[in-house]
């Protein structure tokens, strides 16, 4: 990911490392959308139970779905370029007990050892991805043949930018200011388009919705956060 992401999008979750797992903290969305993110993508991998599956968790920060899918059985690689990020990973999964294969880099470090799973996962990365098209190719490729790639993102929606930068931002705190570029945001069109030259197509789109409580549960809505499982064309 190193030739695909901003540097500046890096340093920018590399400054959060030490916070990232405070349920309370700036990562308190993800904390709160990441049972819905990865019971959504177990439940198309064939249910919770994942022992024997190989994933890639590209873009796993300091490891939550990573944590989340090895607690499911999986065996589970996690690929960042942000190392400080990944210290704080390593250093959790440690504590927990759990065996995470943390590596820093890009996918197309992983393509240079010929390293290929059953499932490959990028969760709000590729809006943070200066070059897509490169980022979607390497992902195919590092998926077995047949197997399954799982994005989420955010849509380049008015609905998008008044509630996930304004809204998210600037009005209730639920992020630190500057997190997001509203102007990279993607749409399932655009992502659909991108996906192609890859070999793949978009199987199946979800929306992602905030309740009142602050949980997030599944929508027909994808004017703000989605999901999507592309699969060969």
């Amino acid at each position: 990911m190193n030739g695909t992401t901003l540097a500046a999008e890096r340093a920018k979750f590399d400054a959060l490392a030490d916070r990232w797992w405070d349920p309370d903290g700036p990562m308190k969305p993800l904390h709160r959308m990441n049972p819905l993110r990865t019971g959504w993508i177990a439940d198309r991998l064939g249910g919770r139970d994942l022992t024997g599956k190989t994933i890639l968790d590209v873009g796993c920060g300091a490891g939550l779905a990573s944590e989340a899918f090895a607690r499911m059985g999986a065996k589970v690689t996690g690929l960042d370029a942000a190392g400080a990020a990944l210290a704080a990973a390593r250093a959790h999964a440690e504590a927990g007990g759990l065996a995470i294969a943390y590596r820093q880099g890009g996918p197309e470090d992983l393509l240079a050892e010929g390293a290929r799973f059953d499932a490959v996962v990028a969760l709000e990365v590729i809006e943070h991805v200066e070059d897509r098209a490169q980022f979607l190719g390497a992902l195919a490729a590092l998926a077995r043949p047949g197997a399954p790639i799982f994005l989420s993102t955010l849509n380049r929606t008015t609905k998008s930018f008044l509630m996930a930068k304004l809204g998210a931002e600037y009005l209730l705190r639920l992020l630190p200011i500057g997190t997001h570029d509203w102007r990279m945001f993607i749409t399932p069109g655009e992502l659909g388009a991108a996906l192609r030259p890859a070999g793949y197509r978009i199987t199946e789109l979800a929306g992602m919705g905030m309740t009142p409580t602050g949980q997030w549960r599944e929508t027909r809505d994808l004017g703000v956060n989605y999901l999507a499982m592309a699969r060969p064309a």
